[in-house]
């Protein structure tokens, strides 16, 4: 229960941004006492719209609470409040945001993302929690040899870590580096490779075509891989970070997100507009800038940091 209050406070002090929309503004609604008519209605929308929730999914939450109260189902915010948090949390079944793990040899991670988005240090922290919350044996290859000392860090962060890593001289060709990385996984009886990918545009389709291509060596080297193909989303970006998903979503078949920087210039809503407009669920979420601030993503702990007041830790 301990590790539980803790991850929960953890996740509400890291959505301050979306506390002070969601909690300062909207709180000022859901209060005991006011009731619900048209003026209401519209504040509520105005405010979970400045969250990044996206407009389709606030227009659904509005006709929500406003048929619940024409049925006269509710009739105060506070049971407006109920509503939106029931139509929010069947949005997040558990199983969506689970891992999916090779039953036979080593999983594939592919891990995608702009630069600048927190890719890398979002596979350390990845690395991290597979390593030394899920037991299992870790490498990463360092694919990103475009970028400027992007082996490197990755190297470091692995050495930081305990982890294996291979790597090639900046400017290798990725999808080279990435079969030896499948090479020495299966020799080396890894449990779950990591493989970075270059930091691009989503709108540079050339290189978005290397990530296909590293995409297909993978498949080819390990049956059923890549098991998982997780884009890195800078969570401040708003709902650029749904166009971003879509494009790369295009290129290798996005499973996953990996939510980075959701700290107090976050607004968590992007989560909603992302899971309503692409089907893809958020799998990871980054709370920090430590290899230990990452949680697996959970839909009912989401939802009760977007309305609840942090506890003090």
């Amino acid at each position: 229960m301990g590790f539980f209050s803790k991850t929960l406070d953890k996740l509400k002090t890291a959505l301050t941004k979306t506390k002070e929309v969601l909690t300062t503004d909207v709180r000022t609604l859901f209060v005991p006492g006011r009731s619900i008519d048209d003026a209401f209605l519209d504040e509520m929308e105005e405010k979970l719209i400045r969250a990044d929730m996206g407009v389709k999914r606030v227009q659904l939450l509005k006709t929500a609470v406003r048929d619940s109260w024409k049925a006269g189902k509710i009739k105060n915010a506070e049971q407006a409040e109920g509503v939106v948090r029931e139509q929010l949390l069947s949005l997040f079944p558990a199983e969506a945001s689970e891992l999916t793990l090779a039953s036979v040899g080593p999983t594939v991670i592919l891990v995608a993302g702009i630069n600048g988005a927190g890719k890398t240090t979002s596979i350390a922290k990845l690395a991290w929690i597979l390593k030394n919350q899920m037991n299992k044996r870790v490498m990463v290859c360092a694919s990103d040899t475009f970028r400027a000392a992007a082996v490197d860090q990755l190297a470091t962060w692995a050495d930081r870590i305990g982890v294996d890593i291979v790597k090639h001289k900046q400017g290798a060709d990725p999808a080279a580096v990435a079969y030896d990385a499948c090479e020495a996984a299966k020799s080396r009886g890894v449990d779950v490779l990591i493989v970075d990918t270059a930091g691009r545009l989503h709108t540079q389709q050339h290189l978005m075509a290397e990530l296909t291509k590293i995409r297909n060596v993978v498949a080819k080297k390990i049956d059923g891989a890549p098991h998982e193909v997780l884009l890195v989303l800078d969570a401040t970006t708003g709902q650029n970070g749904v166009l971003q998903a879509r494009n790369f979503g295009a290129a290798i078949d996005v499973s996953g997100i990996i939510l980075a920087k959701l700290d107090g210039t976050a607004k968590g809503g992007v989560v909603i507009a992302i899971k309503d407009q692409l089907d893809i669920p958020v799998k990871f979420i980054g709370l920090g800038e430590t290899p230990q601030d990452i949680e697996t993503f959970d839909g009912t702990r989401f939802v009760g940091a977007l309305f609840d007041e942090p506890k003090s830790v």
